[in-house]
């Protein structure tokens, strides 16, 4: 059993794993328990319900998350259009191993619960659009500086890139592999690229 006082936290990373692992529906409370090492009482103790959990676990994988990137080295480039490219190959980086080790836990839950749990639904609406907005102020920035606009802003193409990166890890677990995943991440390198050409081009002329 989990030490007295660890057994939230044994539920909160026992969650993130296995409901990446076997899905939202596909995790029971017992399975639950069993990662964790707590009793079905520990379990109460904390969280109402399997759905609590998830909600909780939304935030706790934001946080985790949110850390990772705050402190990735594509923030030290000193041109904001190098930091919004390096920010899509770091997500590029960390697509390795099995498929259930980086694919997107918010996003995994949401396609399963978005219609019949509510409160899960807006947990990961607020995680994905919560870690688009990280981007925005870059490709704001970005598009000052090369003079770039369009019928688009720098929060459409923030979600963007949340679209095409949880469609690629959808394409990975039908594929169950990297090399699509990582495929679509490098369109999206290129999109972004071509988005910010004319800019460029003016420049050269």
């Amino acid at each position: 059993m989990a030490p007295r006082g660890q057994a939230r936290e044994n539920l909160l990373q026992a969650a993130i794993k296995l409901i990446r692992q076997h899905g939202y529906n596909g995790t029971t409370v017992d399975d639950l328990c069993a990662e964790a090492g707590v009793t079905k009482g520990a379990f109460f103790h904390h969280f109402k319900s399997k759905d609590d959990l998830a909600k909780v676990a939304a935030d706790y994988w934001s946080a985790a998350t949110g850390e990772l990137f705050a402190n990735a080295a594509y923030h030290k480039q000193e041109d904001a259009l190098d930091r919004v490219l390096g920010y899509v190959d770091f997500r590029g980086e960390l697509i390795e191993g099995d498929v259930s080790e980086f694919t997107c836990f918010v996003g995994t839950m949401v396609q399963e619960a978005y219609q019949d749990v509510p409160e899960i639904r807006r947990a990961c609406q607020e995680s994905i659009l919560g870690h688009a907005d990280t981007l925005t102020d870059d490709i704001r920035e970005a598009m000052a500086k090369n003079g770039i606009s369009g019928d688009w802003t720098p929060e459409s193409l923030a979600r963007h890139t949340q679209a095409v990166l949880q469609g690629a890890y959808i394409l990975a677990k039908a594929t169950g592999g990297t090399e699509i995943a990582l495929e679509s991440v490098r369109h999206l390198h290129r999109y972004i690229e071509l988005l910010f050409e004319p800019a460029a081009r003016r420049r050269a002329a």
